[in-house]
């Protein structure tokens, strides 16, 4: 009876594998191939020994073991990976994606993992900048097609495109920028590694931030079985023990 069992389980697992093979073109060979950045802490990066980490990585790795598919990761700056992406070297992005209207648009997403809040950063000594709408006229550094990007653009900063947000928090330090936005975890990871960088949060935004894997566009299949794992990786209390080895909180719910 429990081999029964097994065999079954062992065909259902199969099933699925075959379902996301036979409709999400790009998987090959049981490969999940996972577009991230790798320079994206505490997201996702490198460690001292050069192991790709972070709490998107992990969250990546638990969600190809579900569906039973090795993961690969094509690792490129967000909006080199991006393109990447849309050129089909890639099945799915696992980055801090946020939810936008206009991303909705080209592509779908999965269950949200991540609430988080925007934080405007500036150098400690700027006084210029006290709150968002301060933004209007100065400089914001940024990759070109963030998402904070578009939420300075909204309040009137000139964009300085750069690759991530410690390029361009450097140019901050360096006076060559006036601000920046991202959340607040990558400011306060930021910092936890560089305690002494002239940097300072001058404003906090209210509205929650919800980040999720991006998929191709109409590939239902593979949304649907990320969901599920990502459900079930929620409920077995695993998305929340990423976060806290990560945050020493749950930034999931």
């Amino acid at each position: 009876f429990r081999s029964k069992i097994l065999k079954s389980s062992i065909l259902a697992i199969a099933g699925l594998v075959l379902a996301i093979n036979a409709n999400a073109k790009t998987i090959e060979n049981g490969v999940l191939k996972i577009a991230t950045e790798g320079t994206y802490s505490p997201y996702s990066y490198h460690d001292k020994s050069d192991k790709l980490t972070g709490f998107d990585v992990d969250i990546a790795r638990e969600v190809a073991k579900k569906l039973n598919l090795k993961p690969e990761f094509v690792e490129a700056p967000w909006d080199a990976m991006l393109a990447a992406f849309d050129a089909n070297k890639a099945d799915i992005v696992f980055n801090q994606v946020s939810i936008t209207e206009d991303r909705k648009k080209k592509y779908d997403y999965t269950l949200p993992y991540t609430v988080a809040y925007a934080a405007l950063v500036t150098r400690k000594d700027n006084d210029d900048i006290k709150n968002f709408a301060d933004l209007k006229g100065k400089k914001s550094a940024h990759s070109a097609t963030s998402n904070w990007a578009g939420i300075a653009q909204k309040y009137g900063a000139q964009i300085v495109t750069v690759d991530g947000f410690s390029k361009g928090v450097e140019l901050i330090i360096a006076k060559r920028a006036d601000a920046t936005i991202n959340d607040t975890v990558t400011f306060y990871d930021y910092i936890a590694q560089r305690p002494n960088a002239p940097l300072k949060i001058a404003a906090k935004g209210s509205e929650p931030i919800y980040s999720a894997a991006l998929v191709k566009k109409g590939n239902e299949e593979l949304v649907n079985a990320v969901n599920k794992a990502i459900d079930e990786l929620s409920k077995e209390g695993k998305l929340s023990e990423i976060s806290v080895k990560y945050f020493g909180k749950d930034i999931t719910k």
